[in-house]
This record gives structure tokens, C-alpha cells and sequence, in this order.
């Protein structure tokens, strides 16, 4: 399939068209009619799909003609296996290698002793490690549930964690950056960002928290000896201590100031990048609907 062109934002109602979408989700069949969510990166749509849909499977690209209303009433469909996915999912709306030459410029600044810039360098100078981040999401419907969520989520936090540590004189900024870097890593196999946003098995059973420190201590095994203890448990201290409270997933409640530093940070861009995307839903003067992650309405 060539470059897609058309987007389902850009079509009007009543129009017969022909696009394609990713299947979403499979809400029920019903005798030969499927009734599913169909999307792009602009949005998605309850579709009506004939057939028995055999071949119709979630994450699976279709091309489809028919006619869009309040739903979508497909006429016929064709499956397809060569697309970009960027065109079917949501995606960050800055240019994910200027995101990453921003987080490279505050680790040049500020990871400088030869403890985390060998830890950094363990995660941010394997290649494969870098593609799966820079794809990575921040959550599946939480905060930044778009590719390249992760990577823009994780510059935030540093950027807010520097301000943090030089207007309260943090004793230890380098360690709350790189925490602040390297808090979120095991999102990268917590979820499955390769087709419609879902938690992995793993992550179902450990969470990002848990596989985040398992990643750290598999790099310091490499080398045992180079890394001092206080190090050590430290930069652990801060990834398990990073969500604040037991009942926010922690295993451990804040107990550094650099652990307090990198939650309130990762606390504060979570919740305005939800505070975000609730304002591009709802028009000024209006309440928004209830969003789940805040637990509240706003008035817009």
C-alpha cells in the first residue's frame, strides 16, 4: 500500500469513501456483520463490517469502502500488510529526534560523574533500547498514550526535576535527573505499542516500576565493582519510590529528597498532559466529561 493520504478527520458525513483504518477493537459479531472500532492517528469510529471476518482481527489494517455517518457502514473490505503504523496511532506532535536532542543536551549538563554516565550510557547508547523508547508510549489511556509519549514524557520530567533541585538547593541533582531519566524505562515492556495501546504480560504481572529496577540491576551486574552502594541504592530507591505512595503503586513511599523531587515532577506533567487532552475535547466555557485519571470534571 502506497502513502496514506486520507485521514478520517478529513471526511465529511454521508460521504461514500475509501480508506484506510486500523481495527481498534472487536465489539461483538452478530451473523454475517462485525461490529468493531475502526481508526487512524485522527480518530476512530464504530463501524458495521459484512462478513463472517475471518480475517478480521485486532491490529489488522483494512482498506474499506462505504459510507460515513454517525458510524461507518462498510460495503467491502481488503486486508493490507504494508503500512507505516505512525498513520494508524496517535503519535507526539513534536518531532521525536528533537525531543531526544533536548534530553541528550540536560544529560550533557547535568549526568556528568562516571557512575551515571556509565548507567545512562548502559540504556541510552544501545541502539535497540533507543528504538524501543523513542516508540514507547507513557500509558495505555492514563498520560501521553501516543507513540513517542514516553521519550516527550520523560524530557518533561527532567526539565521539571532541574527546576525543582536548583530552586530547593537539592544535595544530589545529578542523581534526581538521571532518576528523573530513567524512572519510566520498564514502560518499554510494560506495554505493547505495536498495534492498538494494551499491557503486556509482563507488564500485567510486574509493572513498569518493578521491570524498571530489574533493568537497572541487570546493567550494574555487568560490572559490579564500579558502581558504589550508595549509588546504587539511590538511583533503585528513586525508580521504586517514584510513583509517591503505596496506593498510587509504589512499593515504597518517598524517604530522599531526590525520590520526592522526581515524584512531584512525574506527578505534575502526568497530570497536565491529561489536563491537556481533556481541553483539546471540550470547548471553552463548557464542563469537560469525567476523566478518570484526575477524578473529576473540569470547567473549561
Amino acid at each position: 500500500m502506497g502513502k496514506k493520504e486520507t485521514f478520517l478527520a478529513n471526511i465529511k458525513s454521508k460521504d461514500t469513501i475509501k480508506i484506510s483504518l486500523m481495527v481498534m477493537k472487536i465489539l461483538y459479531r452478530e451473523n454475517d456483520k462485525l461490529t468493531c472500532i475502526l481508526a487512524d492517528r485522527s480518530g476512530d469510529i464504530k463501524a458495521f463490517i459484512p462478513g463472517k471476518g475471518g480475517d478480521i482481527k485486532q491490529g489488522v489494517v483494512i482498506i474499506v469502502t462505504g459510507v460515513k455517518g454517525a458510524n461507518f457502514d462498510v460495503k467491502k473490505y481488503t486486508v493490507v500488510s504494508n503500512y507505516d503504523i505512525a498513520d494508524y496511532l496517535p503519535t507526539v506532535k513534536r518531532p521525536i529526534d528533537d525531543i531526544m536532542k533536548d534530553i541528550e543536551t540536560y544529560t550533557n549538563q547535568y549526568i556528568i560523574s562516571r557512575e551515571a554516565k556509565a548507567l545512562n550510557d548502559c540504556f541510552f547508547k544501545d541502539e535497540a533500547f533507543l528504538d524501543k523508547f523513542k516508540r514507547g508510549i507513557g500509558g495505555v489511556s492514563m498520560h501521553h498514550n501516543y507513540i513517542g509519549g514516553l521519550a516527550e514524557h520523560t524530557l518533561n520530567g527532567m526539565e521539571l526535576t532541574i527546576r525543582l533541585c536548583e530552586k530547593y538547593q537539592c544535595r544530589r541533582t545529578e542523581m534526581a535527573v538521571l532518576a528523573a531519566k530513567l524512572h519510566d524505562i520498564g514502560k518499554i515492556y510494560e506495554y505493547d505499542y505495536n498495534g492498538p495501546f494494551k499491557y503486556t504480560l509482563r507488564g500485567e504481572m510486574e509493572g513498569h516500576i518493578v521491570i524498571g529496577v530489574e533493568m537497572v540491576d541487570e546493567a550494574i551486574k555487568k560490572t559490579p565493582d564500579f558502581y558504589s552502594e550508595d549509588f546504587v541504592n539511590r538511583i533503585k530507591g528513586c525508580i521504586v519510590q517514584h510513583h509517591g505512595k503505596l496506593e498510587y503503586g509504589s512499593p515504597r513511599e518517598m524517604n530522599m529528597e531526590e525520590s520526592f523531587i522526581v515524584n512531584y515532577a512525574d506527578s505534575v506533567d502526568a497530570t497536565m498532559n491529561k489536563i491537556y487532552q481533556i481541553k483539546e475535547k471540550t470547548e471553552p466555557g463548557n464542563w469537560s466529561e469525567f476523566d478518570r485519571r484526575i477524578e473529576k470534571k473540569l470547567y473549561l
